[in-house]
Order: C-alpha cells, then sequence, then structure tokens
C-alpha cells in the first residue's frame, strides 16, 4: 500500500510539472528584440548590397484562390543578426553548427546608454558590468549579456545609428557608435564564463575600430554575438529569458537573427 501511494505521488507529480511549464509559456510576457527586414534594414556601409525583396507571384490565381511568393537576397550581416565564431576565427562554429544551448538562456541586460549616449566613441569597460553587480549580483555563468547604449533609438536613421550617413569604403573612416572594450570582453569570458555577447549598435567592437579585438577574443570562444538588437529599453535588468534563433545558414558566418525575450514573474 505504501508503495502504491509512493507511485501515485510520484506520477502526479510528474504530470503536474509539464502543466506548469506549458501555463508558464501561456502566460509568459514576450518581447521582440528584433528590427524587420525590408528597405530600411542597415548594413555595413562598404556591403555591395543590402536587402532586395522580389515579387514572384502576387495575384489572384485562373482558379480564383490569391496566392503570393517572393524571392529574398541579404548579406548575412545586417539588421538584427548574429555573428557565428567562424566569423573572426578560422576553424570555429558556422551558424549551423551552434547548439541551441547557445544561442537560448537566462539574460542579464546592463544598461550603458547615460555615458554611452555622451559619448560616441564610448568603450563599455569593466567597471561599468562591476557597477551593474554592485546593485544586482554578480554575473552567472552560462549567461547572456545585453548591453543597452540607447543607439537602438536612432534605428534606421544611418547617419545618427553609424555615426555618418555616407557610404561605401569612404564611410568607414567616419563611423561613430559605441562597442565593448575588448579587455571587458575578455573578463566577461573568462571571469563570468558567459555564453553570448549582444547590443543595440551595428558591431560589437566601437565604430573606430580597426582590429575588431572583441570579436576576435568572443567568437575565438565559439561563442556567438548578437548586434543591431532592438527594443533593449523595454527589457530589466534580470529575470530575462532569450532565444536567439538565426536562419540556419550551412557554413554560415552570420546570419539574419528573430531574437525574443521572456521576462520572469
Amino acid at each position: 500500500m505504501k508503495y502504491f501511494l509512493l507511485s501515485s505521488l510520484c506520477f502526479i507529480v510528474a504530470c503536474q510539472a509539464p502543466a506548469k511549464k506549458s501555463n508558464e509559456l501561456r502566460q509568459a510576457k514576450w518581447i521582440d528584440l528584433t528590427y524587420s527586414y525590408d528597405s530600411t534594414t542597415l548594413y555595413w556601409p562598404n556591403n555591395l548590397t543590402g536587402f532586395e525583396h522580389h515579387t514572384d507571384a502576387e495575384g489572384k490565381t485562373a482558379l480564383g484562390y490569391f496566392y503570393s511568393s517572393y524571392s529574398i537576397c541579404t548579406p548575412e550581416h545586417g539588421g538584427t543578426h548574429l555573428d557565428a565564431p567562424v566569423h573572426f576565427a578560422e576553424g570555429k562554429m558556422t551558424v549551423d553548427q551552434l547548439p541551441l544551448t547557445s544561442i537560448t538562456g537566462e539574460a542579464v541586460v546592463i544598461d550603458v546608454s547615460k555615458n554611452a549616449l555622451a559619448n560616441r566613441d564610448y568603450l563599455v569597460s569593466v567597471a561599468d558590468v562591476e557597477n551593474w553587480e554592485k546593485e544586482h549580483g554578480q554575473i552567472a555563468e552560462d549567461m547572456i549579456v545585453l548591453f543597452r547604449t540607447g543607439y537602438g533609438s536612432f534605428y534606421p536613421d544611418r547617419e545618427k545609428y553609424f555615426g555618418t550617413a555616407k557610404r561605401g569604403m569612404e564611410a568607414i573612416a567616419e563611423l561613430h557608435f559605441p562597442g565593448i572594450d575588448p579587455q571587458a570582453t575578455e573578463w566577461l569570458t573568462s571571469k563570468r564564463k558567459i555564453k553570448a555577447l549582444g547590443l543595440d549598435t551595428p558591431s560589437m567592437d566601437y565604430g573606430q575600430s580597426k582590429e575588431f579585438k572583441t570579436h576576435q577574443i568572443l567568437l575565438g570562444q565559439n561563442k556567438p554575438g548578437f548586434e543591431n538588437v532592438a527594443n533593449l529599453d523595454k527589457l530589466p535588468a534580470t529575470g530575462v529569458y532569450v532565444i536567439a534563433l538565426p536562419m540556419k545558414i550551412g557554413k554560415g558566418s552570420g546570419a539574419p537573427l528573430r531574437i525574443i525575450a521572456t521576462i520572469g514573474n
């Protein structure tokens, strides 16, 4: 009898757990952190092409029903997108090789907008993270870290977002937007053992970077990066869960990204 009661209790608990999880997902508040891909999508100034959307079919068919189909063309890196490790690290993972555990998980949002909006060449520092930790506690291992610089409010205004309205190679020297100090990237990956980095600017490295050290450090450790992330102002500092699913491009160095977040109750 005792065994029967214990077995029954275990069965009830096992059945309740999935139901509770399912209920939590239904009640979750989801925030879309993705910009739409269209004619306004911003790409690196020297990209030869931008987003292209072509109509292959649109309208009533001979049988009377509506049908539409379109073709798209886009560089890997532009709009809200993922940088795969192979982007700056030879032999590291491509987009399709990234495990789901690398692009989903708990996240923290660190607001550096006060300093970043006052200085277009601002570098997010270790001190920024340590100051955040004084208020919110130490960042746990395997976290996704998102930096809010405030520059998302400029998207898709090219001049305000990039620091220049110019296009082509001549624009590269005039790029001015914040990024993550390589020392902070090294500290986050070694001392806090984060799983991914993201922010609301065109690049993890600041606009005047020549060597893209933050890219080299982060991606060199087979950790992905998220760029041009939207709506970070809608997220709290903690209690965030992120799902960042890129287009699964075989051998891709990057890909358009649909990234969403839910806020814990």
